[in-house]
């Protein structure tokens, strides 16, 4: 007997394919996207203390209901939206469990998706696994701002969501209050869903907004917000994060969670509904990492690879255009194996594999890491 795939065309992430090539090769790993520093000994104490405590079997379905009710009332502070906790908010097994469930809960036979390129390697695959249809439109170098004349013009009877990533990765890009309104303008006009990808609501730089969906009524009574905080808390392995949609899409939403993990990490929760009590454990993200944005930028002064605008993520695009014509992917390889230094090729992120010369690089490190790959960086 063979095994029919569902998904004929999907292989290894190349975030596993270019970490495990580091590892192989010594190389300083500036390619999958997880901090190299320690998490918060204050959260990693609450929720060892948890444990201590025997909280440590099944979280309720949809997430503690304490961390549930914190969830709501940051929700009100950063973007003045009033959520139900018990109907609006779910906890999931970090951001990418999230965009499964919403977008199997949306997406039926047929059902056309709008989603951008370069775009995070699971909205494509899950949309097609659901036998929906991806219609990819190409965010413009270097400012990978959305078109939106070219997105209406691509909606057509069988379009039923749009997927944005505001921050974005790999790009950095960051949308605007305008973006926002010419959404909110398509949502009612054509009657779409809008699954808004905000796990890097915190990581944002140069004193802009983050223009979440939860602050626009209109877009949000179609919407589905999904946020991690494996990102904003430096702690990618935990594998948690949570999803806020009005009460009717949420009913749908639950399904299938309860169905895929059906609950979450319990003392995780219990540590992080503490944690997060305290806005200084979250506002100050855009400082530190913009100055980590900036020291790496300082650092590599002397190089000659090119660095893109950057306004958010812990992702920054450089170009090498002045060091190879290589095609991106054996860019990547090449740096690995021969100068000890790894990072994304941009072109993964593309429908078509793309070549533009860009690598995606993870500025999320050390000092110590900074420096030791600005080294490498610099003599190539």
């Amino acid at each position: 007997m063979s095994l029919q795939s569902k998904l004929p065309q999907a292989t290894t992430s190349i975030f596993a394919i270019m970490s495990k090539m580091a590892a192989d090769h010594n190389a300083v790993n500036l390619s999958q996207g997880f901090p190299d520093f320690p998490v918060a000994p204050e959260l990693i104490t609450l929720v060892a203390t948890a444990m201590k405590e025997g909280k440590n079997q099944y979280a309720p379905m949809p997430g503690l209901p304490i961390l549930r009710e914190n969830i709501a009332v940051k929700i009100e502070h950063l973007y003045g939206a009033t959520i139900n906790p018990a109907t609006e908010i779910t906890i999931t097994a970090g951001g990418t469990q999230a965009l499964f469930a919403a977008i199997t809960a949306l997406v039926h036979e047929g059902d056309e998706v709008i989603m951008f390129d370069p775009a995070y390697d699971s909205y494509d695959p899950v949309i097609k696994l659901n036998k929906g249809i991806p219609v990819h439109l190409e965010l413009k170098a270097p400012f990978f701002g959305i078109n939106w004349e070219e997105v209406e013009a691509n909606i057509s009877p069988k379009t039923k969501a749009i997927i944005i990533n505001t921050p974005h990765n790999p790009t950095g890009a960051v949308l605007s209050n305008l973006d926002l309104h010419i959404l909110e303008k398509l949502v009612a006009k054509y009657g779409l869903y809008v699954i808004s990808d905000e796990v890097y609501e915190h990581i944002i730089f140069d004193g802009k907004t983050h223009e979440s969906i939860l602050k626009y009524p209109a877009i949000y009574a179609n919407g589905i917000a999904i946020f991690s905080f494996g990102k904003t808390f430096h702690a990618t392995g935990w594998k948690t994060g949570y999803m806020v949609a009005p009460t009717e899409i949420t009913k749908e939403l639950r399904k299938m969670h309860q169905f895929n993990v059906f609950a979450t990490n319990t003392p995780v929760q219990y540590g992080v509904a503490e944690y997060i009590k305290n806005e200084e454990n979250y506002l100050p993200l855009p400082a530190f990492y913009q100055a980590k944005r900036d020291r790496f930028a300082e650092l590599l002064s002397s190089s000659r690879f090119e660095a893109l605008n950057c306004y958010g993520t812990y992702f920054q695009l450089f170009s090498y255009d002045k060091i190879s014509d290589k095609p991106d992917t054996e860019m990547a390889e090449w740096m690995t194996k021969e100068h000890g230094i790894a990072t994304i090729p941009a072109s993964v992120f593309y429908e078509n594999g793309a070549h533009i010369n860009y690598l995606r690089i993870c500025f999320a490190k050390s000092e110590e890491t900074l420096q030791q790959a600005a080294e490498i960086l610099c003599k190539i």
